[in-house]
């Protein structure tokens, strides 16, 4: 169990001693979790091994994890794609992964992957996408969220002068919206029950609406 902790400026980070260990967090019941130091294998051919720098969570679908929520009739479709365990618990969740390669092919790039909340991985090459030249490690970490939004965007294919709503200032909606309103001509509202996100909603380019606020009256 060779790790420690390190909560300086808020910021929770977890050190290996070894480069054969790895820490992994673990959803063991509901709301309760520990990390755990792993084994880490050597990466074969085609394979990298990536340091983590960040991982996100995606609060819906985490907190539905954390609580053993997830109905069993959408276990299979939920699965994480380098998930360990099964739901309910214990369960090694996350899907959102920005890390730094160490050897092999991409040595020294910055990587993002659907990796779960641990400090290395061991995964195949054509699993990690590069992080352009000029974007933030942090940043990037949104880049599963971005592809959610684009998917959603594609499918209901706004178009010139069209009003688009979105319901949910989370992290996928706020893609959506920011999205959204970089369409020419499309107008953007993004409605959430919390007021507060109102600056964040303008800064993405979009109106802000509160679901208890009824909407404004048509006029011919």
């Amino acid at each position: 169990m060779a790790f420690t902790v390190d909560t300086s400026a808020g910021v929770r980070r977890v050190h290996s001693r070894e480069r054969s260990e790895r820490v992994a967090w673990w959803t063991t019941g509901p709301g309760t979790g520990e990390l755990r130091a792993e084994p880490l294998r050597d990466p074969g051919a085609g394979e990298v091994l990536v340091r983590t720098l960040w991982t996100g969570i995606s609060r819906g679908t985490e907190t539905l994890v954390l609580r053993g929520e997830v109905p069993a009739s959408e276990r299979d479709r939920m699965r994480a794609p380098f998930q360990e365990g099964a739901f309910p618990f214990p369960v090694k969740y996350g899907y959102l992964t920005v890390g730094v390669v160490e050897g092999g092919p991409l040595d020294g790039r910055t990587v993002f992957s659907l990796a779960p909340h641990q400090s290395r991985s061991v995964l195949p090459a054509d699993a990690v996408t590069p992080v352009p030249a000029g974007v933030p490690a942090r940043r990037a970490v949104l880049a599963g969220a971005v592809e959610t939004a684009v998917n959603v965007l594609w499918d209901a294919a706004p178009r010139l002068g069209d009003r688009v709503t979105v319901v949910g200032a989370g992290m996928i909606g706020c893609s959506i919206a920011r999205l959204a309103a970089g369409i020419p001509g499309v107008e953007v509202e993004l409605v959430d029950v919390d007021r507060a996100k109102a600056p964040m909603a303008a800064a993405l380019g979009a109106a802000f609406a509160s679901p208890m606020t009824p909407p404004p009256t048509a006029t011919s």
